[in-house]
């Protein structure tokens, strides 16, 4: 992997990097925060073009973060761990409308999890996404809110042409411009590994290779050959956070 990345985690728990590909500009963002008995993780990947884009997808993940550490206690059962996600959720949004001045002028996805217990609650808005990978198979992800994934849906386009349309950029929902927050619980086993990701991995790596690069040794090994493998083929922002149950 070629530098300028930023990667941070816990060793053999749960890593994270975020490099920005061919691009002058990063505009992804993601978080890796061990908080009381579980970890909050999250992906953020910006829309509006440079500056724009950067602080809307900062603000996103600076925001959950601040709503976490304020709010969150050992003792709150998973309804209240998903209104703090959505109260988060919220908060962003307003904020990057505040920022911004108008709607749609700049935003951003956001994907997101908190994790105890051997449970991951998730929640999502755009075209991040989310990961879960048992025994080296995918068994479940996040719906993108994405001009493609309708398409896909409505049976327009096929799997085979989703990677090579041309609007598979283009997201329906975002913070900072209209958003829909997805939840989801998914159950996890040990050795279970969840995957959070921007566009620049899933738009650009098929399933196939996601699940034979997770079964690297350690969250942080396979976070570098998800990157890796991303940055021969792409020239976007590349963000993954992996984290495996144990």
């Amino acid at each position: 992997m070629s530098g300028g990345g930023i990667s941070c985690g816990v060793e053999g728990r749960v890593w994270g990097i975020s490099h920005p590909g061919g691009r002058e500009k990063n505009e992804d963002a993601f978080l890796v925060l061990p908080l009381g008995d579980g970890y909050l993780l999250a992906v953020a990947d910006g829309l509006g073009g440079h500056s724009a884009g950067e602080l809307a997808a900062r603000t996103a993940v600076e925001t959950l973060s601040e709503v976490f550490e304020e709010n969150y206690r050992q003792e709150l059962g998973e309804t209240d761990v998903e209104r703090l996600l959505l109260m988060a959720y919220e908060t962003a949004h307003r904020r990057i409308l505040d920022a911004s001045k108008a709607p749609g002028r700049m935003g951003t996805t956001l994907v997101s999890t908190f994790v105890r217990n051997g449970k991951a609650l998730i929640a999502n808005t755009g075209d991040s996404r989310a990961y879960l990978v048992r025994d080296g198979k995918i068994i479940a992800r996040t719906r993108d809110h994405s001009v493609v994934q309708g398409l896909l849906e409505r049976g327009v386009i096929g799997e085979e042409e989703v990677k090579r349309h041309p609007m598979r950029h283009v997201v329906t929902k975002a913070l900072g411009v209209d958003p829909e927050v997805d939840t989801y619980v998914w159950e996890m086993r040990t050795g279970d590994v969840l995957i959070l990701s921007s566009d620049g991995l899933h738009d650009y790596l098929d399933d196939g290779t996601i699940e034979k690069l997770t079964l690297e040794s350690s969250p942080k090994a396979t976070v570098e050959a998800l990157i890796g493998e991303a940055l021969k083929v792409t020239e976007d922002n590349v963000t993954v956070v992996v984290f495996r149950e144990v």
